[in-house]
Parts: structure tokens; sequence; C-alpha cells
């Protein structure tokens, strides 16, 4: 099949793209610029259009003759990025790749969202549960969802998949600074670590894509993608200290709010780890993570079956991360 996929040579779009064609579909990739991710999916066969979802005739000559459109193009959580930005990205270029999907004939359009629109609440969450967005990234890409219901409605066929957190080989910015600070043994837990993460490891989240782009009762459904199972804070840094063959001991250091504010956690973190100050201000989120979800729709529906334990997600990037050099 001709498939487009937009936001192609980020981590998740660089995957699906290998994927696909390595199960021979005619793939073209729509992203910002060329990078050496870009050349070597093309050296693979793939098209490459360098442009932004922002222009809708770039969009617009994109989309013709394409039979599928995954969408994964979005604004996340950009430092210093205006409020306008991500509405552009993630709203109005949701916007221009539906309505060119529709004047193309398009047959089917699989929307990237977040599991971050469900915010908090009860744990564990599905796809029916409260949504409640909490930075302008979630609240824009709900915003899109929003978008992608109003063209369902008209009869476009489009499936909405919303990801936990996502890492594998080739992530660089997701897990990397757990393993960094669980390689030197030591590990500053802020907060008790009881609470809950779900991660989803990047070869399971490309089979769900896949499942929903083959499988025609996805059609205006919502999954969300998850691992099997969540897991504490506490019980993960324990999982990548095994994948790494270190005794890691976690440290739990009390108010956060304060020690952070004070500069303490810039010395005790930053520095010995070699984390950038303004990726830390994200990170802090982390620590005070409760996330569980529940992917029973995705695996009544589509059959989806995370193969990928977590165990063997970690020893996995844990590899990668060593041969790279980014440990």
């Amino acid at each position: 099949m001709h498939i487009l996929v937009t936001g192609a040579t980020g981590f998740t779009g660089a995957n699906l793209v290998r994927r696909l064609l390595k199960l021979g579909h005619d793939v073209t990739m729509l992203d910002l610029k060329e990078s050496d991710i870009s050349r070597e999916l093309e050296a693979l066969s793939a098209k490459m259009i360098v442009g932004t979802v922002t222009d809708p005739d770039l969009v617009e000559r994109a989309s013709q003759g394409q039979e599928i459109i995954f969408h994964l193009a979005a604004a996340f959580r950009q430092i210093n990025a205006p409020p306008s930005h991500y509405v552009q990205v993630n709203v109005e270029g949701t916007r221009n790749v539906l309505m060119a999907a529709e004047r193309n004939g398009v047959r089917k359009v699989v929307h990237c969202s977040t599991s971050g629109v469900h915010g908090g609440g009860t744990l564990p969450r599905n796809e029916e549960s409260p949504i409640g967005p909490g930075d302008i990234y979630q609240k824009t890409k709900l915003a899109g969802e929003e978008v992608c219901q109003e063209f369902i409605a008209r009869g476009l066929d489009v499936t909405i998949i919303r990801p936990t957190s996502e890492y594998g080989p080739g992530d660089v910015s997701g897990m990397r600074f757990l393993f960094l600070m669980v390689k030197s043994g030591r590990f500053f837990m802020f907060g008790s670590g009881r609470g809950f993460l779900h991660p989803v490891y990047i070869d399971n989240l490309v089979d769900l894509f896949i499942l929903a782009m083959e499988n025609s009762s996805s059609k205006g459904r919502t999954y969300l993608a998850g691992d099997a199972q969540p897991i504490s804070q506490n019980e993960l840094v324990k999982a990548v200290g095994r994948v790494l063959g270190v005794d890691v001991k976690i440290i739990h250091l009390p108010l956060l709010k304060a020690l952070y504010y004070a500069g303490w956690a810039m010395e005790i973190v930053c520095k010995p780890f070699r984390i950038n100050p303004p990726l830390f201000r994200r990170r802090v989120h982390w620590f005070q993570a409760n996330r569980a979800y529940e992917i029973t729709r995705a695996q009544l529906e589509l059959g989806y079956l995370p193969l990928i334990t977590l165990e063997e997600g970690l020893r996995r990037t844990a590899l990668w991360y060593i041969e790279n050099g980014f440990l």
C-alpha cells in the first residue's frame, strides 16, 4: 500500500517506517528536515518530503495517491515554545492532515495522541475514564482528538491511538536519565517511589499501529497503547539495575519542591549525571507520576498482545545505549 507518515523521523515515526518498509509498503515521509535518520530510511526505499503539517498545500500534495496516513507529527514539550505553536501543530496541523485525507480519498488515518489526555484520577484508567489534560501539550493533543471526531462524524475512517510512555533503542531523551542515574549505583528518588508508571516498548506500540491499520473494526475507535502491566517507580529502577548488572541503592529524598527550588536538586542530580537543567525540570514530573492504564479494548478488538516484556525491552534499550555511547 501507499502510506504517508507524518513526523516520520522521530523516535516513534522512524520505527514505524522501518516496520512498514519491512512489510513491503511504499512509504512517504513528511518531516521538518533531512537528518541521518531520514537518509537511513531513504536508503531503505522510503521517500522524503521536507516540510510541516502546518502547511496545508504541502500536506495536500503529500496526501495525493496515499491509501493510509499515519499522523505522528506533533509539538512535544518544546522548551520556550509559545502556546500558539502547540495549537498550530497539534490542532491545526491535524486538521490539515484530515482535510487532505478526505479530499484525496485516503482510506484510513491513524492518529497518534497521548495517554496524557486522561490526566489524574482513579487507577487504572481506560479509554472511557475522565479526561483532564494538564499541560499545553496534552491540552492541544486532546483538541487534536476533537478534530478527529469531527471528521469521524463526517464518515472519514480515523483511529486514535493514545500511547503511554514510549521507550526503546533509539530513544535518547525518554528513559536515558533513568539509565544514567542507575548506572552510578545510586538513584535519588524524590518521593516514595510508589507511584505507578506504564511504559510501552516501541515494538509493541508499532504492533498496535499496524493492527489499527489492518483491522476494519478500528474505524472511529480510540485505543490506549501500553505494555501488559504498569510498574512502580521503585521497581522500574530495580529492573534497570538488573539489566545493567548494577546493585542500585535507591535514596529517597522528601520535599521535592523545596529541594528543587533551593537548587539542591541541580547539584545532586544534574551535574553528576550530566543532565541538562531545563530537561531535569521536565523530568520532575516523572517523580510525581502515578499512571496505570487498561489495554483491554485493544486486546479484545484488535488482538493486541505486547510481545516484548519489560525486562527484555529494558535489556535491548540498555544494549543500544551502551553500543552507541549514551551510557
